[in-house]
């Protein structure tokens, strides 16, 4: 072997891993330039933890990618520790054969990727093949393994991922997506099982896998947080993933996970990308990514930076525990702080719950057409807005509510991550008496005149900025409208009243509308 002949591969133009298309939204390939960005990071972290040691000249270093797909991650570091090693390893195969065996490790998520790894590590989807660049392996697998595993099922559902039996058991002839290394009670036993032998990793690394399908609902299930909490379970040094914002202030069943995370002051670096095709081009996951570095040794505040396209904002100090969800930016923490100060009580005082009717978004058992007595029904169907009928002997929970004049808001909103963006859908005054399915939310008004105030309010950039910070993704629960003041609904309010109210600068007043869009009520 020549200097010339190892990782040849990775120096002919262009690289195989910025071609490959990704195997879905869920299960995404990293590109190699962010693949990179990572590991800058987290060599920044060694050295700083380390006075300063080279991550990549230490021999006795091992990394394990959990979740390995292309194999981007052990193929990039494996040329970092091929340079930095060359003085202490002086012999190219000698150097490569030890890199190889005894520092790098990988887990499939499936028979495919496992391939795709070894043939990005080794050159050779087999690692004791004749075009393989290590001659230190035995078998096919070398240290990137995959078998395939199956769910524990307990009450229809797998005790370690949540998956519904209904949808994953389906036979050895599909992916079962039992994923091997959160598969388990006792990680460490099944890393010995994997590679011969009991292991601790310095380094954890990787791109896992972001959701299944949920049972018959219409939101998937997230399950990038227990390949976090079972790394951690493994003691590394550093920790580092790339996985979905939403975790920051939503998701479901994220509650305990998002709390552990702005809780954990071992987080040393976050960096959020509110818009994934910023990371992943062509990928749309709502609310964007972000990576982490975690450190073992590290005890205080995170260095938080956001990046929109071309720039950077950050990065700074912040404590992520200070609410309970994350605000992604440190100028909409100080117009937060300065509201929140006044101590007034939260308009989802007068805010509806889910469902407070009863009804999901697909109810059907109302009338077209208006009989005496019909109660005027609010629901939107395949994003319309349509108004039925129901009788009102019909109506069995919430019937307090019904002859309340309402200020009707959609439950779910998208239009994209570009800024500036709405956050919110129109909203829409629904006179006494009437009701509405699931598609809406609505805050409660004694007359029209309050309604109007209220609607008034709801379309300031100064209401919607103030939601933005709790809503991530396209459903507004009740929760997301917190931070948002109440206000008296004698008036019509507007943001040049409120910025006075609550002392917001002119440069405050200038970044709320970078980043809201101006909105007008619906007809």
């Amino acid at each position: 072997m020549t200097d010339a002949t190892p990782f040849a591969l990775l120096k002919r133009n262009p690289d195989v891993l910025t071609c490959i298309a990704n195997l879905s939204n869920d299960e995404v390939f990293t590109p190699p330039e962010f693949a990179a960005r990572m590991l800058d990071t987290l060599a920044e972290g060694w050295a700083s933890a380390n006075d300063g040691a080279n991550l990549w000249a230490d021999s006795s270093a091992t990394f394990l990618d959990p979740c390995t797909k292309s194999g981007v991650f052990l193929r990039e570091i494996a040329k970092r520790l091929i340079a930095g090693l060359a003085d202490e390893i002086p012999d190219l195969r000698a150097r490569v054969d030890h890199i190889l065996t005894r520092q790098l490790f990988g887990i499939g998520t499936s028979s495919l990727t496992a391939l795709l790894a070894r043939r990005s590590l080794y050159c050779s989807k087999w690692a004791n093949g004749a075009h393989s660049v290590s001659r230190g392996f035995d078998s096919e697998d070398g240290n990137v393994w995959f078998e395939r595993m199956e769910h524990d099922w307990q009450a229809g559902k797998c005790k370690f991922c949540g998956a519904p039996k209904t949808s994953l058991d389906r036979g050895d002839h599909r992916e079962s997506y039992a994923y091997p290394f959160i598969h388990t009670d006792d990680p460490q036993a099944r890393l010995a099982e994997m590679f011969g032998a009991e292991m601790q990793f310095d380094v954890i690394i990787g791109n896992p896998p972001y959701q299944l399908a949920s049972d018959g609902g219409t939101r998937d299930m997230p399950i990038y947080q227990h390949f976090i909490e079972q790394a951690k379970s493994l003691q590394p040094r550093l920790l580092s993933m790339v996985i979905p914002s939403r975790w920051m202030a939503s998701g479901l069943g994220l509650s305990d996970f998002r709390k552990a995370m702005l809780n954990d002051k071992r987080l040393k670096v976050l960096v959020d990308f509110p818009v994934a095709n910023d990371v992943f081009p062509g990928v749309e996951i709502k609310a964007g990514v972000c990576f982490f570095l975690w450190d073992a040794q590290h005890n205080g505040p995170c260095e938080l930076t956001t990046v929109r396209g071309d720039q950077n904002f950050g990065p700074g100090l912040r404590d992520l525990g200070e609410h309970d969800v994350l605000v992604r930016d440190a100028q909409s923490v100080l117009i937060l702080n300065k509201v929140r100060a006044f101590g007034e009580t939260s308009i989802n005082t007068i805010l509806a719950r889910d469902k407070e009717f009863g009804w999901t978004s697909n109810f059907t058992d109302f009338s077209k057409q208006q009989n005496v007595g019909d109660v005027p029904l609010y629901y939107i169907r395949t994003m319309k807005r349509h108004i039925g009928y129901i009788e009102r002997t019909k109506i069995t929970k919430s019937v307090n509510l019904i002859d309340n004049w309402k200020v009707l808001v959609p439950a779910a909103y998208n239009g994209g991550d570009v800024v500036p963006h709405p956050i919110v859908g129109k909203s829409l005054i629904a006179p006494s008496p009437s009701v509405c399915t699931q598609s809406y939310l609505f805050f409660s008004a004694g007359s029209r005149e309050e309604a109007e105030s209220i609607q008034s309010y709801y379309t300031t950039r100064f209401f919607r900025f103030l939601v933005s910070l709790r809503k991530i993704t396209q459903h507004a629960t009740h929760s997301t409208y917190t931070w948002v003041p109440l206000q008296t609904w004698d008036r019509v309010w507007t943001d040049a009243a409120l910025y006075e109210k609550y002392g917001i600068t002119a440069d405050e007043q200038a970044y709320i509308e970078s980043m809201i869009r101006p909105m007008e009520s619906a007809a």
